[in-house]
């Protein structure tokens, strides 16, 4: 049976879950009112951060347009531009064994692309989640259902995989930011041009 968390809450991972080596991280949203006639496409991203809260570099920044980090820790497993049909929208895949050790934490989070020219904003997704799924056997770890109304906001930093000593542990966050992907690239220091 899954964790269920709330906004702010923090829960072991490895050390409830021993022998764990992979995990997928699967995000997931609707689409409320919103007749724009434009696509809807939110994007899934993690930022690989050192002790500063930063990228060391800018390739520790996984999205759609850089899929895999250089240690193979870190996958993107691909862009859904729409966000339909149930279960996740998009996935990332970690192995934490192969995560550096200059890495002490993963940042995931969700962002509307190209915003502000299409007029839209997390006030207009509902029923948005992050889940920690075993990727050994499928069975879902951790969820958060993010139920606040970020009615301005175009990113949100949703969860975080952290290293506790020897062990991970995983932090619901929700917190929301304007700007967008460009926003969440200049808050983690990943040189956004």
């Amino acid at each position: 049976m899954a964790v269920s968390l709330k906004k702010g809450q923090k829960v072991d991972l490895t050390k409830t879950n021993p022998g764990l080596k992979e995990v997928m991280i699967g995000l997931g949203w609707d689409i409320k009112r919103y007749d724009g006639g434009k696509d809807f496409d939110l994007d899934a991203s993690a930022f690989l951060l050192g002790a500063d809260g930063k990228v060391i570099e800018d390739a520790d920044f996984i999205f759609y347009g850089n899929k895999k980090h250089s240690s193979n820790a870190v996958e993107h497993m691909g862009d859904n531009l729409t966000g339909a049909g149930e279960g996740d929208d998009e996935e990332i895949k970690i192995n934490l064994a192969l995560i550096p050790a200059n890495i002490q934490k993963i940042d995931f989070t969700v962002t509307i692309y190209e915003a502000n020219e299409r007029n839209q904003n997390f006030g207009q997704v509902e029923n948005a989640f992050i889940r920690v799924v075993n990727a050994a056997n499928g069975e879902e770890l951790i969820r958060y259902d993010l139920t606040e109304d970020y009615s301005i906001e175009t990113a949100v930093v949703v969860g975080e995989l952290y290293r506790n000593g020897t062990e991970w542990k995983f932090s619901a966050i929700g917190s929301g930011f304007e700007g967008g992907l460009a926003a969440l690239g200049r808050n983690f220091g990943v040189n956004v041009g």
